[in-house]
């Protein structure tokens, strides 16, 4: 019998609102946040939304809170964790996250600006009032930037898509 273990998730949609930077007690860096994913239209072409809570930490944090903001498109790839904690009430809760190993833009730059002045408007409003750490200039190493990934054709040829 085979020995297979596999929970990966892709998840591609909007923000629903702006990432929060936040700090745990030991002062590693986390922040969660909802992406929002229609499925296909119905019939009458009604589009129903689901909503995936995501969570990043460390410098993947840092990332999304300064780079996406309420309503950028955005796609997380991670690992599906499922969790439970005891409410206010005592009731236990069960929660299912996706933790993201790997975060990409989806938007263009034009199309991101508005997101991203929204964005940090909100974060320069939550760091006043909450004293929230504001993270430093942040490149992610593991997402190649257009202007140094090469498609293996020149930009006269014919791209396969």
């Amino acid at each position: 019998m085979a020995n297979l273990n596999i929970s990966k998730a892709v998840v591609g949609g909007h923000l629903t609102s702006c990432p929060e930077l936040k700090r745990t007690p030991n002062g590693v860096l986390v922040t969660s946040f909802t992406i929002a994913v229609n499925r296909p239209p119905k019939d009458d072409g009604t589009v129903i939304a689901d909503f995936i809570d995501c969570v990043a930490w460390r410098e993947r944090a840092e990332f999304v809170t300064k780079y996406f903001g309420k309503g950028s498109s955005i796609c997380v790839v991670g690992t599906l964790q499922k969790r439970s904690y005891a409410d206010n009430q005592k009731q236990r809760r069960y929660v299912t996250e996706v933790i993201a190993d790997d975060i990409y833009f989806v938007d263009s730059k034009a199309d991101a600006g508005a997101a991203g002045t929204q964005r940090n408007a909100a974060s320069a409003a939550n760091s006043q009032q909450t004293g929230a750490y504001m993270p430093q200039e942040y490149v992610n190493p593991r997402t190649p930037s257009a202007s140094n990934y090469s498609y293996g054709a020149d930009e006269d040829d014919d791209l396969p898509f």
